[in-house]
């Protein structure tokens, strides 16, 4: 008797969302360089373990700052969507 076993592969983690934003007053803090003013991108990124963490840089900049407070995990992929949504929303303030 022959034995067959299957493999899954295991589903990647969605891409990087990403969305230009406006910081109020105040800005947003991250824990590398503390708070970061003006035009920035924000990225919820996602772990291949179900994790998130969400970044932020200046506009067109190359380097990347982890948003304070801002990782943990995800029941489903999917729902990086709507993490991301609400962030953008709580820190996009372009009329300050």
């Amino acid at each position: 008797m022959t034995e067959t076993t299957t493999t899954t592969n295991p589903v990647p983690p969605p891409a990087p969302l990403r969305t230009d934003i406006t910081a109020g007053p105040g800005g947003v803090m991250t824990d590398e360089v503390g708070v970061v003013t003006g035009d920035l991108t924000l990225e919820s990124a996602p772990g291949a373990d179900g994790s998130f963490v969400v970044k932020v840089q200046y506009k067109d900049a190359e380097e990347w700052y982890s948003v304070t407070g801002a990782r943990g995990t995800l029941k489903d992929p999917a729902d990086l969507a709507a993490v991301h949504a609400v962030v953008a929303g709580i820190l996009n303030r372009p009329e300050g």
